[in-house]
């Protein structure tokens, strides 16, 4: 894929993140196949439906598998997110099989995808996504600085 493809997806990732409560961080994450056709988006829902596993990431990978996975894996697919993702959504990605990940803003305090930690690309799992972060990076942390201005 190229860095014009991944910043397509990255814009959907921003639009799926204006969909989130006002009282949610304004994460979104889209899932596309291999072809880059769009299977699922979501944006944060922890405080609107009070789920601490809410995340963007795994509401869209829930949706992607539930009607276009065989069950559970995602082979060939990318995700998209405006925030690289914690340990949690990490994880779940390997397990999911996704192939690649494309994030906007790096999360220095719970980033799993290269800051404080890199799940994705432990040595010892067997599946290991190809990552891309920093894409829109500066519009992404500017989704998320405005919405902690406005919280203040």
């Amino acid at each position: 894929m190229t860095l014009q493809d991944d910043e397509r997806m990255i814009r959907a990732a921003l639009d799926a993140a204006a969909a989130a409560s006002d009282a949610d961080v304004p994460v979104g994450a889209v899932l596309f196949d291999a072809d880059g056709v769009e299977l699922a988006r979501a944006a944060n829902a922890r405080e609107a439906s009070g789920d601490p596993t809410a995340h963007a990431e795994i509401l869209a990978l829930r949706e992607a598998a539930r009607i276009h996975g065989d069950g559970w894996r995602l082979e060939g697919a990318t995700l998209a997110v405006t925030l690289e993702p914690c340990t949690m959504c990490a994880g779940a990605l390997v397990l999911a099989r996704v192939k690649r990940v494309v994030f906007g803003a790096w999360e220095p305090k719970t980033g799993a995808v290269g800051s404080l930690w890199d799940v994705v690309r432990d040595r010892r799992l067997t599946h290991r996504p190809q990552v891309r972060g920093g894409v829109l990076e500066d519009e992404c942390a500017g989704l998320l600085e405005s919405f902690f201005q406005d919280q203040r």
